[in-house]
């Protein structure tokens, strides 16, 4: 009411209401997977895409320009209008979800490996990880290997060069699969019969994986649980939308030209939609790029 005192906090707004669109980000093209789950789980949601393609992989990043950048994506997806945000990246997950949840004023849900359900699974008792360097590294996946490993040996592949495959577009040619093979075979030689895919990028490559293991491995891909824990935020917050929108179709954009994340959401998602170009300025990539005059 006019005069009387705001109640919000620098930087925050009205709260959304359910028709306002869910944010999704990643460092690339990785998080479509999480957006194919988010859709076929949340049909009547509208969405915002980014992918940070400029600066991919975040898993060759240092720590604090992973954490700078969510800051930065978070924030621009808060002013876009969404109500709640999914960080559909193990990497960022990993290094930044706990700052990211404390200064943006929206619900948010991350990414982590599929720990857990591939220790319920395996009978084996061998599991094989796939994810980047970063996150294997983290406080965050050590912590899940702590709680849930118990009898389990977890044989841990930092996928270099993955990313960048996709990223390209390439989930079959013969040196990706080479490469994939080179992290695979390790597994098997040991008995695993569990995959956990910690990296978003990497369910593009499920068909790679199996014309390599065949019927062995076992695959875990966390996209379907990410899509439901959203529904349950949503649920608990009040802002699931009940109503089909207008515009059905996600809003994509990308900090790179967006032209392999096109040509990804029309192969692998079945959508043919624009791709625009955003540019969002943050402290490490300020500092990293020359003042133009």
């Amino acid at each position: 009411m006019p005069g009387a005192a705001s109640s919000l906090k620098p930087n925050e707004r009205a709260a959304p209401d359910a028709s306002a669109p869910v944010g999704i980000f990643d460092s690339g093209l990785g998080g479509l997977s999480v957006l194919r789950a988010v859709r076929a789980t949340l049909p009547h949601e509208r969405l915002i895409y980014v992918a940070d393609s400029r600066y991919a992989p975040y898993g060759e990043r240092d720590d604090d320009f992973i954490v700078d950048r969510a800051m930065a994506i978070g924030e621009w997806l808060v002013g876009q209008g969404a109500k709640a945000l999914v960080v559909a990246c193990n990497t960022a997950t990993a290094q930044s979800i706990a700052l990211v949840r404390e200064r943006l004023t929206i619900p948010l849900v991350g990414v982590e490996p599929g720990v857990k359900p591939a220790a319920t699974v395996s009978k084996s008792r061998v599991v094989g990880v796939l994810a980047t360097a970063v996150t294997l590294r983290s406080a965050r996946f050590q912590s899940l290997l702590d709680r849930y490993a118990g009898d389990c040996r977890f044989i841990c592949q930092a996928g270099h060069g993955l990313v960048q495959a996709v990223e390209r577009c390439d989930t079959s040619s013969p040196a990706l699969m080479a490469l994939l093979e080179s992290y695979l075979a390790p597994m098997l030689d040991a008995g695993a019969d569990t995959l956990v895919l910690g990296c978003t990028h990497y369910p593009f490559l499920d068909r790679a994986i199996r014309d390599i293991a065949g019927e062995r491995l076992q695959i875990v891909d966390t996209s379907v649980a990410i899509a439901r824990q959203l529904d349950r935020l949503l649920d608990a917050h009040a802002l699931k939308n009940l109503v089909t929108p207008p515009d059905t179709l996600p809003r994509f954009h990308s900090t790179a030209d967006g032209e392999s994340q096109r040509q990804l959401a029309a192969a692998l998602l079945r959508l043919d939609a624009k791709v625009e170009h955003v540019d969002i300025p943050s402290r490490r990539t300020r500092l990293a790029e020359p003042d133009i005059v």
